[in-house]
């Protein structure tokens, strides 16, 4: 699907459909995209949510929220989304790795 490839900036989610259980297949969708700024993760099951957002390559991973950013927090995506992070304390140049995940603990 095209427009789950490309970086999209603007108001476009994109919901896709996976058989129940299949969480290593779901990421190896998100996964194969050449870029890695966010994501989000909707899901009763929060060990669940956090399996996923330690697997998936993306700089933010939001929980049951999307774009509650703290502005002390680091950003900065993976791939082609970006190097490095900027903001926050773990504000590096070198090529290492930050994942940023916000959870919301009372989803509306």
């Amino acid at each position: 699907m095209y427009i789950a490839q490309e970086e999209s900036f603007g108001p476009v989610m994109v919901i896709s459909k996976f058989k129940n259980g299949d969480v290593d297949g779901v990421l190896r969708r998100a996964n194969t995209t050449e870029y890695g700024l966010a994501s989000g993760v909707f899901t009763k099951d929060i060990s669940k949510a956090l399996y996923i957002s330690e697997k998936l390559e993306a700089g933010t991973v939001f929980i049951n929220t999307y774009n509650k950013t703290d502005v002390a927090a680091p950003f900065g995506g993976f791939k082609q989304s970006g190097f490095g992070k900027d903001l926050g304390k773990l504000f590096s140049p070198s090529p290492i790795s930050h994942l940023t995940v916000h959870i919301d603990e009372n989803p509306a």
